[in-house]
């Protein structure tokens, strides 16, 4: 069983706390999430790593749910750490710590698997929360932050070639939305509506509130979604609709 599929199954049938591997180069940032994250019933922080062979090799031996990963470090940089942590889709949760400016690092990082990002300067309620949404499966990105995010992924920000000023898409733009569009094909009705409602960065309890289904129902629509579009992650099913121009 997977660390996150293993969340929840405390002694007693209880949640078991949320447990999370802090991975950063500067020990300052590492001692302050240590702080925040210190001293909650519900969530436990069981190591501490470096850089990204520290960060793959103290995933395996403390099975964490949750990993807040720097996307800058020396030796092996959390790039390649999300890519290993996150391959086959039965790793930890991978959120990439990140600061204003290191968009194309973040982006990648979602591109190689991470579940979303956090800023470093974010507080401390929202880190919390962060932890406790990645941990649930839920996406760790605001909507305006999806489309920003996405937009650039996809070459469409505004104002770039392809946005909302009516300019010529950027290369290969067509052919990436031909191949969305077959992708989403493979979809049923309802599962095609959860799909753009991820790719909207809506959580689930709102799914599910907009569409009159459970949360868990969304959850398993979710999962469907994602393993009929062959990828890993809510960001990577908001990358499939927006190349499709759904968003």
């Amino acid at each position: 069983m997977s660390a996150a599929g293993a969340h929840g199954a405390g002694a007693g049938g209880g949640a078991a706390p949320v447990r999370v591997l802090l991975v950063d180069d500067d020990p300052l940032v590492r001692s302050a999430l240590r702080v925040v994250l210190g001293g909650l019933d519900d969530v436990s922080v069981v190591g501490e790593a470096a850089d990204g062979d520290e960060a793959v090799a103290l995933a395996a031996a403390t099975a964490p749910d949750v990993v807040l990963l720097d996307v800058r470090m020396p030796r092996r940089d959390g790039l390649s750490a999300a890519r290993e942590l996150s391959a086959g889709g039965s790793g930890p949760r991978v959120v990439v710590l990140t600061t204003f400016g290191e968009d194309d690092a973040v982006l990648a990082a979602l591109r190689a698997g991470a579940d979303g990002f956090l800023l470093k300067d974010t507080p401390p309620a929202g880190i919390l929360a962060a932890v406790r949404r990645a941990a649930a499966g839920e996406p760790v990105l605001s909507p305006d932050a999806t489309r920003r995010l996405i937009g650039h992924v996809t070459g469409r920000a505004a104002g770039s070639p392809g946005g909302a000023d009516g300019s010529a898409p950027p290369p290969g733009a067509d052919a990436r939305r031909r191949q969305a569009l077959a992708r989403l094909a493979r979809l049923g009705a309802k599962e095609h509506e959860v799909a753009v409602a991820v790719g909207r960065g809506l959580p689930n309890a709102e799914i599910g509130a907009r569409m009159s289904l459970s949360t868990a129902t969304v959850k398993a629509y979710v999962s469907r979604v994602m393993s009929r579009l062959g990828v890993d992650n809510r960001v990577q099913v908001a990358i499939v609709v927006h190349d499709a121009g759904l968003l």
